[in-house]
């Protein structure tokens, strides 16, 4: 059997407390969720913090330090930082956490693009809290930057403190933004690329779509490691199709709040047991987080600073 690296999105910044009960909000519930999610079989768990109090997106570097050193205790899950934040972050609250964790493994969206949310408001019947339906809404007129002179700077902050960068790909422009970015000597192989899937102003979760991406990035890149994430009802799907391909897999809350159709899960950790029993009907068993470390060429838990 080949292996495959399953990785666990915790929390994100996508959804809000009103969608679903089990959505961890406060720093413990965050840990709890990476330690169910390595435990289930996950090799990364990728991490955003949020207020404890109201759930909102926030940057804060305590929580982010306290999640990565209780988790490192007890596991020896690879921590992904995110650099995205809640949308709206500055850029330095974004890449804050690399300079101050120097963690294995980070992300870098590889491009700017229409994210909304926009539409999913009307949907909730009733609010939790007051800033939820005023964040929603407000995606309609949002653009997430990530411009080449942001790309650069957070790549210099990655290769100061030895991060690896998660290419986050939503849309197929962003391949040729990496390309650029390797041509001019700015970021080095080997590359790792998420294929984000299914956001409103990026490109929607098909097969077809899939296929396309990842023969584009072997045309202007080359050699490359590369794992897919869906959001909502693809999740699964576009995560099998990414077995067939060769590739890895993201799941989570993150991603999508459902185990089925019209089932919340109720843990990050479900749909990890649940993709990983995809994959090895596939033929495709999960990788450790040993094995994810020298696929990836990260450097270790024990050069981290948390």
């Amino acid at each position: 059997m080949s292996k495959a690296i399953i990785t666990a999105a915790i929390t994100g910044a996508i959804h809000t407390p009103s969608m679903s009960p089990y959505l961890p909000l406060t720093p413990e519930q965050i840990i709890h969720e990476c330690i169910a999610s390595h435990e289930a079989g996950a090799a990364v768990a990728h991490i955003h913090v949020r207020n404890p109090v109201d759930g909102s997106p926030n940057a804060d570097q305590d929580a982010f330090r306290h999640i990565a050193t209780e988790v490192k205790k007890r596991c020896d899950v690879i921590l992904c930082c995110t650099t995205g934040g809640g949308l709206g972050a500055p850029v330095e609250q974004r890449v804050a956490v690399v300079t101050n964790l120097k963690p294995e493994l980070a992300s870098l969206n590889a491009g700017s693009l229409n994210f909304a949310l926009f539409h999913v408001a009307s949907k909730i019947p009733k609010w939790n809290f007051d800033w939820e339906k005023m964040y929603l809404d407000g995606t309609e007129d949002f653009i997430f930057p990530n411009t080449f002179r942001t790309m650069r700077e957070f790549l210099g902050f990655m290769d100061a403190n030895g991060t690896k960068p998660e290419f986050e790909i939503y849309d197929v422009g962003m391949i040729n933004n990496l390309a650029y970015l390797i041509n001019a000597g700015i970021a080095t192989r080997p590359v790792y690329l998420q294929f984000v899937m299914g956001i409103l102003g990026g490109i929607q979760a098909t097969p077809e779509n899939l296929v396309f991406l990842v023969d584009t990035a072997r045309k202007q890149i080359g050699d490359f490691q590369f794992s897919v994430c869906a959001a909502g009802k693809e999740q699964m799907r576009m995560c099998a199709m990414s077995f067939l391909l060769g590739g890895n897999a993201r799941v989570g809350l993150e991603d999508s709040l459902y185990l089925e159709k019209g089932v919340l899960a109720k843990s990050s950790a479900e749909q990890v047991a649940k993709v990983i029993r995809i994959g090895r009907e596939l033929g495709v068993d999960p990788a450790s987080p040993e094995e994810a470390r020298k696929i990836l060429g990260l450097k270790g838990l024990d050069q981290v600073d948390f």
